[in-house]
């Protein structure tokens, strides 16, 4: 008795000690130059006019700070083979929004933003997208015999061509949206799907997303994705490599801005679990 009432002792002692040397420790970690993020993804909602567009100018910040750097007195543009359209900063945000957005499938853009004396550019073209067309809901049994509710959405592959589609999934229940890049190479003209599964319980509420994207944009979306599930999301863990997205600081090629500008048609679809 007396030897279990040391031994337990001797364990609280400890825990107390662990829990009253516990301090938080900020490491000093290498604080590089700002540099500009610009967030630049004209998304033309099927059914929509497509007219009132937002692109994102933030900046990079150290590890330690909280909120992200808005960027403020940039310059933004898209011009097409006839049309400057503007993009007005909505001031303290670091949006800059335009009402008179055209978009025209298979079109030619290009960005221009000047910030801080330097002008950056990217080109690309606006992809079509097809309709989903219909929403499945099943059950399916992991290996330990839990059940989880799959949800898959079906679309209609274009066989005159190689495509690549930006899939994504909001759950109510979850802050972050899910996305995964997928390519026709192995369904070319076939019907193809979207797959979602989690523990779906009744009356949660999905939005299913499908976009057409380019070749180009899926490769960079990719590694971004795999960037971002590395080491389940280790602060400290070492990115494989810069990812460079299309646009080029045309007066210092050096400073890379990142982000990337692209166009696509999108077509959504809210699904409600049964």
């Amino acid at each position: 008795m007396v030897k279990i009432i040391i031994k337990i002792s001797i364990v609280i002692i400890t825990l107390i000690t662990m829990i009253a040397c516990e301090d938080v420790v900020n490491v000093d970690l290498d604080t590089a130059a700002p540099k500009l993020v610009i967030d630049a993804a004209i998304k033309w909602e099927k059914g929509t006019t497509g007219n009132e567009q937002t692109i994102r100018l933030t900046t990079t910040s150290n590890f330690y700070t909280n909120e992200v750097p808005k960027v403020t007195g940039a310059t933004v543009s898209i011009t097409d083979e006839s049309t400057v359209y503007d993009f007005i900063e909505d001031i303290g945000t670091g949006n800059y929004i335009c009402t008179n957005f055209n978009p025209v499938l298979n079109g030619n853009y290009t960005l221009t933003v000047i910030y801080n004396g330097q002008i950056y550019n990217a080109t690309d073209k606006l992809y079509p997208t097809p309709d989903i067309e219909s929403v499945e809901q099943t059950v399916t049994t992991g290996f330990g015999g839990e059940e989880n509710v799959q949800v898959k959405f079906f679309y209609q592959d274009n066989g005159a061509e190689d495509n690549f589609y930006l899939i994504g999934f909001k759950n109510s229940t979850v802050s972050f949206p899910e996305y995964g890049v997928v390519d026709d190479e192995f369904f070319q003209g076939n019907q193809m799907f979207g797959l979602y599964i989690d523990d779906l319980q009744a009356n949660d509420q999905l939005t299913l997303s499908l976009q057409g994207i380019s070749f180009r944009y899926a490769n960079y979306m990719d590694k971004l994705l795999n960037i971002a599930g590395t080491d389940g999301g280790n602060p400290f863990s070492t990115a494989p490599a810069t990812l460079r997205g299309n646009i080029v600081n045309e007066t210092n090629p050096d400073n890379f801005p990142y982000g990337y500008f692209s166009l696509g048609e999108i077509d959504t679809q809210d699904y409600v679990i049964q």
